[in-house]
């Protein structure tokens, strides 16, 4: 028998191979004992025991297969069925401000001011990934502390949401907004007591940061699809896609994409570069475009496909524009917002439903939630269809009479355990006690409602082994569990979670999600069992190996040697 190190060389001319783990997960309960895998080309031909697999080689007309024995744990690549690739590896490119680097705003502007004197005059200074509870002044920067760092140009600090965060008072001059400019439609130029603006922006209004001919969403979303030139933005998104396979994320679901997501994923396409599978959901500015050049479905190939629309409900708990009426615990004054007015949401919804759309709506609190149900009812009682899947993102805090309410609807959340990991004190900071129950997973899984986990890059990393550990334990990074035992699922559930069901979530549960015959052969080798493993531990799992379509692809190729 041949070892890993074999591996790499030796299979991409075979057209036949068999896989010998230490031990396997495959995802599918009919094949709970197996221990081999028949791949042949980039398909799982066998599942079950060596024997089992060599005579189904051998009846397949293969005589002598290789038989490669890999020490560690295979499983079904994972799926993210909810990132923004070119956003993450754009931000890459930026300075990091996250708490890692910097706990004050002064060291933020110390880190920004590193930048500034690196580039050449002119150049925007952007950074990325403070959040403002996280800092010793419990507060955003302002403008004027950001002005210390550039006059003569913009520069942007962005908040770890991605839903805006705060430029210099260049920006807003260049772009002539000042404290009498009104708010844009779906954002907020923020203001202090006195009416001056402050530098905090979010939402639509970081439409000023995309240039006159750049991307511009309206209230259809936060706006992040800053434009750099296309050979950088291929550079950003083959960095992103390094990181998602040295996760063990096979596929992903961008879930924002615009004109400048679509154009690099098709250079990438075209020039033979794009290794993981990207299923794209048009944000929803695109709808009538969409539905008028005959977009009425899922189409693609297995690499690049559209899948659906993206919408937004309401903003985001990190940066407290989610949407409660009544108020932040932190803010009673500030309530966030809704991005559509009930009827004008419903007919979005109901306009892709009946172009036979899967849609996917980003949506927090409880009374944004209840917007997307009642669209969704809407739509299906005037156009019935049983297994339309649509998803609402992050679904952070339904209640549990709303999680009924998507059992019946058949409506599947997409959930972000990382979000809870990295600030899910700062939940119960904006809103109290009822944010214990952030991400409440168990619940889910007691109203028999598919569990489906992701990413969110680059408001997280990609890491779905952190994304399992958190759903299995409920443990912050500061150490604190929120919430009772109801709200934990277990290692098996996770994973099926950030595979079988990340599959079904974008409609690619026939070929993806689970080591079954007759699917893609991608696959994820880790260092240790996940289902043996201490929970508390199972972040600390090494990725091993990443393949996709039989053969491994980890690390994918490097930027630095892209053309």
């Amino acid at each position: 028998m041949r070892t890993l190190h074999h591996l790499e060389s030796s299979i991409s001319g075979a057209t036949a191979s068999i896989l010998l783990p230490t031990a396997l997960v495959s995802v599918d309960p009919r094949y709970a004992d197996a221990e081999a895998v028949l791949v042949v080309g980039p398909e799982i031909a066998a599942v079950g025991g060596l024997d089992k697999c060599r005579a189904a080689a051998a009846g397949l007309g293969f005589g002598d297969v290789p038989v490669y024995e890999l020490a560690g744990t295979l499983l079904p690549g994972f799926i993210d069925p909810h990132a923004h690739p070119l956003m993450y590896g754009q931000l890459l490119s930026w300075v990091d401000c996250g708490p890692d680097r910097a706990r004050s705003i002064p060291e933020i502007v110390a880190l920004l001011s590193v930048a500034a004197d690196a580039l050449p005059a002119g150049t925007p200074i952007r950074g990325y990934g403070y959040e403002h509870r996280n800092l010793v002044e419990g507060r955003h920067p302002t403008r004027f502390e950001l002005d210390e760092v550039a006059r003569d140009r913009e520069v942007y600090l962005m908040n770890a949401s991605g839903h805006g965060g705060v430029a210099n008072t260049y920006t807003f001059e260049v772009n002539g907004i000042d404290r009498s400019t009104p708010d844009p439609e779906g954002g907020t130029f923020f203001r202090d007591e006195s009416g001056e603006l402050t530098g905090e922006l979010s939402d639509a209004a970081c439409n000023i940061l995309t240039g006159l001919d750049g991307v511009k969403v309206g209230r259809h979303g936060p706006n992040f699809h800053l434009g750099d030139e296309p050979a950088e933005h291929d550079r950003q998104l083959l960095t992103a896609q390094n990181r998602f396979l040295s996760a063990g994320v096979t596929t992903i679901g961008d879930a924002q994409v615009s004109r400048r997501e679509f154009e690099a994923y098709l250079r990438l396409a075209e020039t033979d570069r794009l290794v993981m599978r990207v299923n794209m959901y048009l944000l929803s500015h695109l709808l009538d475009s969409a539905v008028q050049i005959g977009l009425t479905g899922a189409f693609g190939n297995a690499r690049l496909a559209f899948t659906g629309i993206k919408l937004y409900a309401d903003g985001t708990l990190g940066g407290w524009t989610a949407y409660f009426p009544e108020g932040y615990l932190g803010d009673p004054c500030r309530t966030g917002q809704l991005y559509h007015e009930p009827a004008e949401f419903s007919g979005l919804i109901v306009k892709a439903h009946e172009a036979g759309l899967q849609t996917a709506t980003h949506a927090q609190s409880p009374t944004a939630i209840q917007m997307v149900l009642d669209a969704i009812a809407e739509a299906q009682r005037s156009s019935p269809r049983p297994d339309a899947r649509h998803r609402i993102e992050h679904c952070g805090l339904p209640t549990p009479e709303q999680i009924s309410e998507m059992a019946r609807l058949g409506v599947l959340p997409v959930n972000q355990p990382q979000h809870y990991y990295n600030w899910g004190e700062g939940v119960t900071d904006a809103i109290g006690t009822p944010g214990e129950r952030f991400n409440p997973l168990g619940e889910f899984v007691s109203a028999g409602v598919p569990v489906t986990l992701s990413s969110d890059a680059p408001v997280a990393d990609p890491n779905p082994l952190e994304a399992i550990q958190t759903a299995v334990t409920r443990v912050t990074r500061r150490g604190q569990r929120l919430g009772g035992d109801e709200l934990l699922i277990d290692a098996a559930t996770a994973i099926a979670a950030h595979t079988i069901n990340g599959a079904h979530a974008l409609g690619r549960e026939h070929d993806l999600g689970s080591i079954t015959p007759g699917k893609r052969a991608d696959f994820v080798l880790l260092g240790d069992n996940p289902l043996t493993v201490d929970p508390s531990h199972l972040a600390e799992i090494p990725v091993l190996q990443t393949w996709i379509d039989g053969r491994p692809r980890l690390p994918a190729q490097s930027p630095e040697n892209a053309d």
